[in-house]
């Protein structure tokens, strides 16, 4: 992964116990309506004991997956002289792990988040280096994509409503899966309108037109 300062590049590729990872694929989180579930699941109580057992051995899965992960960061924040807390969480079905008070962090973060991107494909390698299984812990750098989401939401709730008010479909511009996914879901928000995507990466958009 290569995290561009102001004084040039810095090429970084750490496993989990501080071996090298060659290669860096791109995030691959699936832009399709099974995968446009809300981040934060509903609660539900549990039907019986083997069901709440389950329920406790997946979010103790999901903590693990985010010590890993903070662990790998840790060393990675070291070697690139950044300073910052790391916050562990579990939001529905997904480990999440925050950068936050350092300084400079805009930097892990890049334009567009894809330096942001690179990193959370770097951290959830190692987490499946250490466990054997998929990760698909999400990373955020100084509430980048918190923020991000409002934008997004924000942007697909009003995209919504333009065509509501035309019955014309509207392409937006290309975004990244987790920049679609937010759209899509505040598209379902509104009734008489849905979504899709087009196109191939890097330029793949999100359609919106009546339903």
């Amino acid at each position: 992964m290569t995290v561009e300062t102001d004084g040039g590049d810095a090429t970084v590729a750490l496993g989990a116990n501080g071996t090298t990872v060659a290669d860096t694929a791109e995030s691959h989180d699936p832009d399709t309506a099974a995968d446009r579930e809300s981040d934060v699941a509903e609660s539900r109580e549990p039907e019986s004991e083997t069901a709440s057992g389950d329920a406790s051995e997946a979010e103790e899965a999901l903590i693990e997956e985010g010590e890993i992960a903070g662990d790998y960061l840790e060393q990675l924040l070291d070697v690139l002289d950044f300073d910052g807390d790391i916050d562990l969480d579990v939001e529905g079905d997904r480990a999440v792990v925050s950068i936050d008070g350092g300084r400079d962090l805009s930097k892990l973060v890049g334009r567009r988040g894809e330096v942001l991107d690179a990193l959370q494909e770097l951290t959830r390698l190692a987490v499946q280096q250490t466990t054997g299984v998929r990760s698909r812990l999400m990373l955020d750098v100084a509430g980048w994509r918190a923020k991000r989401r409002e934008e997004l939401s924000a942007l697909g709730a009003a995209a919504a409503q333009r065509v509501l008010d035309s019955g014309k479909p509207e392409s937006l511009s290309p975004m990244t899966p987790f920049e679609r996914k937010i759209v899509h879901d505040a598209v379902a928000e509104v009734d008489g309108v849905e979504s899709e995507s087009e196109g191939v990466e890097p330029n793949r958009h999100v359609v919106v037109l009546p339903s």
